[in-house]
C-alpha cells in the first residue's frame, strides 16, 4: 500500500521481510530484476524506484523485495552493476542487516564469456571464470575482455 507525500510525491511503503537494494546505479534496477531472475511472471511483491534524487550519488535506483533474502551469489551479480549498492536485510519491518556490495576479484560461474570459441562455451563442463580489472572482465580460459555490456553477459 502506499500514500501520498504532503509534498506530493508518492511514499512506498515498508516492507515486513525481506531486502532492500539500495544505491543501484540509476537505470539500472531492471537489469538487477533480472539478474535475480524476477521477471513479470514471478510472484515476488516489488516496489522499485529509478532515478531517485541521492545527495551521494546524483540519481540512483531502489529495489525492494518482499520475503526474499538475497545469496552471496546474487549479491556479487549486482555488484558488477551497482558497485556502491547497500543491501538491507528487513525483518519485521527492522532493518536487522546492512552490508554494502564487494566485487570478487575473480568471479565464476557468473559472467557468460562473449567469445564464441571459449571453452566454457562448449559442451564441455568448465565454469567460466573472470578476473575482474579496471578496465573491464577478463577470461581466464582465453583472455577476452570484456568491456562493455557486462549486464548483458551475466548469466
Amino acid at each position: 500500500m502506499s500514500r501520498k507525500d504532503p509534498s506530493g510525491g508518492l511514499v512506498i511503503s515498508p516492507i515486513k521481510n525481506g531486502t532492500v537494494i539500495d544505491h543501484i546505479t540509476a537505470g539500472e534496477a531492471l537489469n538487477v530484476l533480472r539478474i535475480l531472475g524476477i521477471t513479470g511472471s514471478t510472484r515476488e511483491c516489488l516496489s522499485i524506484a529509478t532515478n531517485v534524487r541521492s545527495k551521494r550519488m546524483g540519481r540512483k535506483d531502489i529495489v525492494k523485495i518482499e520475503n526474499r533474502e538475497l545469496r552471496t551469489e546474487e549479491v556479487d551479480r549486482i555488484a558488477l552493476l551497482a558497485p556502491h549498492a547497500k543491501i538491507n536485510i528487513i525483518r519485521d519491518f527492522q532493518v536487522v542487516e546492512k552490508k554494502g556490495v564487494e566485487i570478487p576479484r575473480v568471479l565464476r560461474g557468473v559472467v557468460r564469456c562473449p567469445n564464441p570459441g571459449c571453452i566454457t562455451n562448449t559442451n564441455e563442463p568448465v565454469e567460466s571464470a573472470f578476473e575482474v580489472l579496471d578496465k573491464g572482465l577478463h577470461c581466464l580460459y582465453c583472455d577476452w575482455l570484456v568491456k562493455n555490456d557486462i549486464a548483458g553477459h551475466i548469466i
